[in-house]
């Protein structure tokens, strides 16, 4: 899930958008002939990707189904306004779609509530299931081993950075540091011969939200021993070193004045600060981030910046010591979802099928940015050179992790923040934050916790 700024609608806007989403898709749930597909449409009328796509499976489907039809039930809204609406309508079997789009990041919560069907028996019975990614895999999966969707791709993260403000710096032009100490002393060099740039960003505190947590603690927290969250135990980890030894990290950058000023850092539109000003006018020496940025950089985009891939580098980022396997990414996405009161779930995987063949899947990442989750679209040479940067971030799916997105995920993340803005701004030291967390942890998820 690339995990950008949204706009707040005004509440009035937003019911009236639930209101019309809900009567798009209410009465037409007893024709057994048409599968509803609902998506979450862009809010910018500029960016219809997702649309085209759809439009174009629609008419594959209904020539390869004569008598079967397609209803597209776009929901325009930002992404918490979209996460509302979606729920409104799988409450109920008349206004519930056959197909909907669902953000890993929130996927457990509808699980947990009920309203997703598990594909176990659709998904044995698809030899193209046998193509996907295991790390993907395991994105759509609940506590109960079940699978309830499909991604239709995914994201990763590394270290962006600025080859003429290394090549000031006296840094490699083919940077790759092996361990978080050498980025530290990549941006210290930055710091003492570069010093009218930023030497690093690392997206920290509530204003930037999940971007705080997964871009930047996470990525953190997963190149040491310890994780969020144990699944053999099925508990979260509490008082780990990994923990503290991340939030040094994050205290370091802002201790030493190597990151964005701290009221910049703690900005809620950092993210678009960050790539619509300070990476285009080279002023960002290395940006910890994701694999999604070029599509901001595009013709018509706002931020057109066509030299993006000539200016800038990409190196994965290390593990806390260099210890194996040498390389840490965080991974989002999105699956499709069949509700569990869908009037049509049998059409609707067929329609899930129509979408990932493997030409449909591959013109999907490319057109979307996205990176592949099939290894025989990533084993695709048409598909690595669609677009500078997807052969290193599809590389990084191997050794990729995925955020714990059990239903009480969303609390857990938002402690995080609280604890990287603590030592962002030097009210709480490391130990005092790492001690509030681990009292936020208990009470986020009823005591579900093991002590390390």
């Amino acid at each position: 899930m690339p995990v950008r700024p949204t706009a707040v609608l005004p509440s009035l806007l937003a019911t009236a958008l639930a209101a019309s989403a809900l009567t798009a898709c209410g009465g037409s749930g007893s024709d057994p002939d048409t599968v509803k597909v609902s998506f979450k449409q862009s809010t910018d009328n500029s960016i219809h990707v997702m649309d085209d796509y759809l439009a174009d499976i629609k008419k594959q489907f209904e020539k390869a189904n004569p008598g079967k039809k397609v209803e597209l039930v776009p929901i325009k809204a930002p992404d918490s306004e979209y996460y509302t609406k979606l729920q409104q309508m799988l409450r109920s079997a008349k206004t519930a779609p056959d197909l909907v789009y669902e953000d890993t990041f929130l996927i457990n919560s509808d699980i947990t509530s009920g309203y997703l069907k598990p594909l176990d028996a659709y998904l044995a019975k698809w030899p193209d299931w046998n193509r996907f990614i295991d790390t993907a895999k395991a994105a759509a999966k609940a506590e109960d081993g079940k699978t309830y969707g499909v991604p239709d791709g995914t994201d990763t993260r590394g270290l962006w950075y600025d080859k003429g403000i290394f090549a000031k710096a006296g840094l490699p032009s083919d940077w790759q540091p092996k361990t978080w100490d050498e980025v530290l002393d990549a941006a210290r060099t930055i710091k003492r011969r570069v010093p009218d740039v930023t030497p690093l960003n690392v997206y920290t505190g509530k204003p930037a939200g999940e971007a705080a947590a997964m871009q930047g603690f996470e990525m953190l927290l997963y190149g040491t021993e310890d994780r969020l969250y144990d699944d053999a135990a099925k508990k979260w980890i509490a008082g780990s070193q990994g923990f503290e030894d991340a939030l040094s990290f994050v205290e370091t950058v802002y201790r030493e004045k190597l990151g964005p000023d701290v009221s910049t850092a703690l900005d809620p539109n950092i993210q678009t600060i960050v790539r619509g000003d300070l990476l285009p006018k080279g002023k960002l020496g290395i940006n910890l981030d994701g694999s999604w940025l070029p599509q901001d950089w595009l013709p018509g985009s706002g931020h057109e910046w066509p030299e993006w891939s000539s200016k800038l580098g990409l190196a994965y980022m290390p593990t806390q010591h260099g210890q194996a396997p040498g390389k840490v990414s965080m991974s989002g996405g999105w699956t499709w979802a069949v509700p569990a009161k869908a009037a049509n779930p049998d059409l609707a995987f067929d329609f899930i099928r129509t979408m990932q063949t493997k030409a449909n899947a591959q013109k999907w990442y490319v057109a979307n940015s996205g990176i592949s989750v099939r290894e025989d679209v990533a084993a695709d040479p048409a598909y690595a050179k669609a677009q500078p940067g997807i052969k290193f971030f599809t590389a990084l799916v191997a050794s990729t992790h995925y955020r714990p997105a059990y239903p009480a995920y969303p609390k857990v993340s938002t402690a995080i923040q609280e604890a990287m803005e603590g030592v962002t701004t030097g009210d709480t030291s490391v130990e005092e934050a790492a001690g509030n967390y681990d009292d936020s942890l208990k009470e986020a998820t009823d005591d579900q916790v093991i002590e390390k």
